[in-house]
């Protein structure tokens, strides 16, 4: 029999279930390091817990509740499922329980904290926990049954994903060209079930030139293309970015170069135009420059995809000495209140007041149609967000596009969607 190296997904799967090595398709038991809920799924994963009859948490160190969803509680439901995980994390003392003055949302609190490290097996009762794989993490969403059975036991079960290799190269020289426009361009190439149960490995010169808030963000939709997780090799800023954050062992993976892919796809970063995603799916992409007129009536800008510091000065960087189009409605949410402080300390949330938009506490809010900027019949939204679904955002009849900050930024000033240049010819 012919051995082949093992993939990072692979070896940390490995890892964690105490086995010498893993192939797609096993199923196994593992061990693991983050289980993650929110005020959504949090409650009906206790619920869960205690039918299994449950007493305590398996970690109270590795249990993490956050009520990032509907919080601040926007109304009698919301504060009642709130108050169920406020409740449990009390009871069970566990140690990564954030209120509204410390929390974010979810996916961007983890990695600003260093709860989460690179190496981890990471659950979570929300399909965006993927995010961490830009620190080299597996991570991925599960249902919440799951996540009541590995808070009471430490364990999950899981079959191991095939890999399909994505070569980024070159840099980009487009102008704001930023990691999202990476992730669409590939969902717009492989669409919404081109990587099904698989881990999306990124590789090549290319990450060199994304931040890691870009590679978050693409991380982050490695599940928009359908994915079981995404992931990136450890290197030097993941390095800079977890030294003085994870107080805790680590380890870091790289695949090995026999390691077997079910596919391996190009991206020539040079080449890459930012991208907008139409109604109804992610994977309905346009370069800037094939948009045509499409006139909006809000912009959000924020989400766990793109709500962090990067993020907030790109939006700050096209907004600066200009206006909101008067008849619609710029929202700006940062990803924690880490970032929220920093915006202030920059003269960000000046610069996004004084351009007529508002600067909202961090919560996910309008990305599942759940406050702070609900859509009517016929309204059009530009959002960095990560889902453009039918109903997203509002109502049915509501039609949300997909953009980074900058795009997003300049279209506000436009009310229609714009490339950034257009509202920085004369800066």
């Amino acid at each position: 029999m012919i051995i082949v190296g093992m993939t990072i997904t692979e070896k940390i799967l490995a890892a964690h279930a105490g086995i010498e090595r893993v192939r797609s398709g096993e199923l196994i038991n593992a061990k693991v390091d983050v289980v993650l809920s929110n005020d959504i799924t949090g409650p009906v994963a206790i619920n869960e817990f205690n039918k299994l009859g449950a007493k305590k948490v398996f970690d109270k160190s590795k249990v993490v509740m956050i009520p990032d969803h509907f919080s601040p509680a926007k109304d009698i439901k919301s504060a009642e499922q709130c108050k169920a995980i406020r409740d449990f994390a009390r009871e069970q003392e566990l140690t990564h329980y954030y209120e509204v003055g410390q929390m974010g949302i979810e996916h961007c609190l983890l990695p600003e904290l260093g709860i989460v490290a690179p190496g981890d097996l990471v659950i979570g009762a929300d399909s965006h926990t993927c995010t961490y794989g830009a620190l080299g993490a597996f991570a991925t969403g599960v249902g919440s049954t799951d996540v009541a059975a590995a808070m009471a036991t430490g364990e999950v079960w899981l079959r191991v994903p095939e890999t399909i290799k994505v070569v980024l190269k070159g840099k980009p020289t487009q102008p704001w060209v930023v990691g999202k426009d990476v992730i669409l361009a590939l969902i717009g190439k492989i669409g919404v079930d081109g990587a099904r149960y698989q881990a999306l490995e990124f590789v090549g010169e290319g990450l060199e030139h994304l931040s890691m808030d870009s590679r978050f963000s693409m991380a982050n939709m490695a599940i928009e293309a359908g994915a079981k997780n995404g992931i990136m090799a450890f290197d030097e800023k993941t390095r800079d970015y977890v030294k003085g954050r994870v107080n805790k062992p680590f380890v870091f993976y790289h695949s090995d170069p026999d390691a077997h892919y079910a596919n391996e796809i190009e991206m020539d970063l040079s080449q890459l135009k930012p991208q907008v995603a139409f109604p109804h799916l992610p994977s309905n992409t346009r370069n800037i420059d094939q948009v045509g007129t499409v006139l909006i009536d809000q912009v959000v800008i924020g989400s766990c995809t793109n709500g962090r510091l990067e993020d907030m000065r790109i939006a700050a960087q096209v907004l600066k000495g200009k206006k909101v189009h008067p008849y619609l409605r710029l929202i700006v949410i940062p990803g924690t209140q880490a970032i929220y402080q920093q915006c202030i300390n920059e003269g960000i949330v000046d610069i996004i007041i004084e351009a007529g938009g508002v600067f909202s506490t961090p919560t996910c809010g309008p990305c599942l149609g759940g406050y702070m900027g609900i859509l009517a019949k016929g309204e059009k939204a530009l959002a960095t967000t990560n889902r453009n679904f039918v109903g997203r955002m509002g109502d049915p009849e509501s039609e949300v596009y997909l953009s980074n900050p900058a795009v997003a930024a300049a279209s506000a000033i436009k009310g229609k969607i714009c490339s950034p240049e257009e509202v920085m010819e004369n800066d």
